[in-house]
């Protein structure tokens, strides 16, 4: 049997997300970014659309990371203005019904308890359709804003990420028991007292006592994801995500990629299967290729390079904007570009990737122009490599996924590439059909489930613990 791809709906609460300077193409409402309207007509395109998921990155801080200044991103939009993520998404519970909702939180912006209470309050009211997507941050300014005086090193923040989702598990699957709740009217008894327990967590950051304040949601945990691309940021992924968002230049990237990792979340003691590969696409449609191609044109018309060079300066931790836009990248010897001064060189036989390409090949290399059946055809190679599911990253909103629903969709449904209906009604269960709503006992946080039973119960502990 056919089995459909994932889809979600990759967007982020600014004006200007990946593809810069086409917020100001005249099919763009991403200026409307601050109106909750907009956002409701886009998660309304994605119900239509029968999408699982929508997904809003994010970021806590800006870095004078281009030019030696911050005045590209202000000047352009490019991730600034920022609202954050997880309002938005509580925002818009109630404006959908069945769309998967997932947030980005950083370790460094919530402490660890008020963070799993605001999540369990959001699941409840979604009925278990919240995902929360654990990132460490790179940004000096974003460390700089909560205390400290620059970002930790890279290593370092895995090991703090540890230690944080250690704290949110022993909160979410272990302070209260399944049967804790009750909701005896009679007896007068809504929650068993010896059910529901401390967690007594200390570590070298954080010291929480607990109980979790929320009962148990429908999913417990929200569904994990994470993207983490270094040595260490795999393996986190491996070890504790359920999902995790890739960028291979193509589908024989993405093989040796989904090997690579699966060999990782196996040594884990998980399963391959356990862990689902999002990779981040976009699309023009065209009702011919000719047509595509000349949308394609339109859209990079309003393409801007320091824009786009801006946001590859800031991941990349080099300030592009300092260099000759006309030197060849290969001669920078700079890790980790290599596969997409390769694509770009692919692309474009004869030509050297200069500085100036950078940007363009970062953000273009993934972008699929041509008619829903060629699309079609290379979602069907895609998912043949072992990717589950598409990150759809859009050019102009809503333009980009109206065409997208409308004229590609109900082909992928016709081949078995989408689904033709929501089922299920947790966003795990929409991710991992037929195994329930909550993790599978093959994840690091079922240890916990139970774990703290053996303590004393909350009724009998000293009011000075209280």
């Amino acid at each position: 049997m056919t089995r459909p791809l994932i889809f979600n709906g990759f967007s982020m609460n600014v004006v200007s997300h990946i593809y810069h300077g086409l917020w100001r193409h005249p099919e763009s409402r991403q200026v409307e970014f601050n109106d909750l309207n907009y956002w409701t007509d886009l998660a309304k395109t994605f119900e239509r659309g029968k999408f699982d998921n929508f997904f809003l990155a994010d970021v806590i801080g800006v870095d004078p990371a281009y030019k030696g200044t911050w005045d590209t991103y202000v000047r352009e939009a490019v991730q600034i203005p920022v609202n954050d993520s997880s309002t938005l998404v509580a925002a818009l519970i109630h404006a959908t019904e069945h769309i998967g909702l997932t947030f980005t939180s950083s370790i460094l912006q919530d402490h660890p308890f008020s963070f799993a209470r605001r999540v369990s309050t959001m699941d409840h009211l979604s009925k278990g359709r919240i995902g929360w997507n654990i990132v460490t941050s790179v940004s000096h300014n974003a460390a700089q804003n909560f205390g400290f005086d620059r970002i930790v090193p890279h290593d370092e923040r895995y090991t703090w990420a540890a230690e944080y989702i250690d704290v949110v598990y022993k909160l979410w699957e272990g302070s209260w028991d399944d049967d804790a709740v009750l909701v005896d009217k009679t007896a007068n008894l809504y929650a068993d007292p010896s059910k529901i327990h401390r967690i007594h967590h200390a570590s070298q950051r954080y010291k929480v006592l607990g109980p979790h304040l929320s009962q148990p949601s429908l999913q417990r945990t929200p569904l994990l994801f994470q993207a983490g691309s270094s040595r260490v940021g795999r393996a986190f992924a491996a070890a504790n995500a359920e999902g995790t968002f890739v960028m291979s230049l193509n589908p024989q990237g993405a093989r040796k990629l989904v090997e690579s990792v699966n060999a990782q979340v196996e040594a884990a003691g998980r399963r391959a299967g356990d862990l689902k590969y999002i990779q981040g696409l976009s699309f023009v449609v065209g009702s011919s290729e000719a047509e595509a191609k000349e949308k394609a044109r339109d859209l990079d018309h309003y393409a801007s390079t320091d824009g786009l060079l801006a946001h590859i300066s800031r991941d990349l931790g080099i300030d592009l904007g300092l260099l000759d836009p006309d030197r060849p990248v290969a001669e920078l010897d700079i890790e980790g570009v290599q596969g997409y001064i390769a694509y770009f060189e692919e692309a474009n036989p004869g030509k050297r990737a200069r500085v100036r390409d950078l940007g363009h090949a970062l953000s273009y290399n993934t972008r699929i122009v041509g008619t829903p059946e060629s699309i079609a055809d290379a979602l069907d190679d895609w998912r043949d490599a072992g990717i589950d599911g598409v990150n759809f990253i859009c050019q102009t909103a809503p333009a980009t996924y109206v065409d997208f629903v409308d004229h590609v969709t109900p082909l992928l449904r016709k081949r078995g590439l989408a689904r033709r209906d929501y089922a299920e009604t947790t966003l795990r269960e929409r991710f991992f059909p037929g195994e329930g709503p909550h993790l599978n006992e093959r994840h690091p946080a079922r240890r916990y489930r139970g774990a703290f039973s053996r303590r004393a119960p909350l009724s009998t502990l000293s009011s000075a613990a209280s």
